[in-house]
């Protein structure tokens, strides 16, 4: 019998509000890949993660996350969004924080029809904190972190899933250069058991981490591998890249049609 790929997506094309967003994207991930999505603002990345998550539909092609449907495989994956938006005041601990993240369904059980948390979704929360290094912040009002310790807890909410896929939309976006460099880190041991999906625009920092890249710009350009070639650039960008900085692409040598 042949084991079901952690996400095996054909020909998947994504429209929103009459305009194409993602077009004939074909894309494998093997167990334990940790793969980094980079490519232009508006180029399609977060759609195509909350289209795996199940958040969005597609307009044509097939989605399986395990074997399953997006929505069948909801307890088999954990998600770190880009912004954790919240009321910085608002009387929540970290560890109540991350027990949230025991309410998405494990073993196909619909856990937000319990009263409170067991001993197990405790124990759970324990763990996934001990992973990301939060354990002594567990009682810490949750505003009052600093912002690499807030995406530490928004992975470790993540966890408490028991994911066997993780995905992650630009965890280091807003962090300092030293601070982001500790998250990836952090990611590339976690990588070591369980198979991760990354968005991001550090692509220095990200290449060092990672095992594969691919370049996404409503198509997908992706040969299974770590190196990022100029012509994946190129396509991704739309034009000649010497140079990638926050997101942007910049050209230093040649010009192109279309100056």
């Amino acid at each position: 019998m042949v084991t079901p790929l952690p996400i095996e997506i054909q020909g998947l094309s994504v429209e929103l509000r009459g305009r194409s967003v993602l077009r004939q994207i074909d894309l494998t991930v093997a167990e334990g890949d940790f793969l980094g999505i980079i490519g232009p603002n508006g180029g399609g990345k977060t759609v195509l993660l909350k289209t795996i998550l199940g958040l969005l539909q597609p307009s044509a092609g097939s989605i399986r996350v395990y074997g399953r449907s997006p929505r069948e495989a909801h307890g088999l994956v954990g998600y770190v969004p880009q912004f954790a938006n919240f009321d910085v005041q608002f009387p929540i601990t970290v560890e109540s924080v991350v027990m949230a993240g025991c309410l998405a369904a494990r073993d196909n059980e619909p856990r937000h029809l319990r009263l409170g948390y067991s001993s197990a979704d405790r124990e759970l929360v324990r763990q996934a904190l001990d992973q990301v290094g939060m354990t002594e912040q567990a009682n810490r009002q949750i505003g009052r972190l600093s912002g690499g310790q807030l995406q530490r807890v928004m992975i470790a909410r993540a966890l408490a899933v028991q994911p066997k896929l993780l995905l992650l939309d630009e965890p280091t976006a807003s962090l300092d250069t030293p601070i982001g460099t500790t998250i990836f880190e952090l990611l590339g041991k976690l990588a070591e058991r369980m198979s991760i999906v990354l968005v991001s625009h550090d692509v220095g920092v990200l290449s060092r981490h990672v095992k594969t890249i691919a370049c996404l710009n409503r198509e997908l350009h992706y040969h299974h591998s770590k190196e990022i070639t100029s012509e994946m650039v190129e396509h991704a960008y739309g034009c000649p890249v010497d140079l990638i900085a926050h997101g942007h692409a910049h050209r230093v040598l040649d010009h192109h049609e279309g100056d």
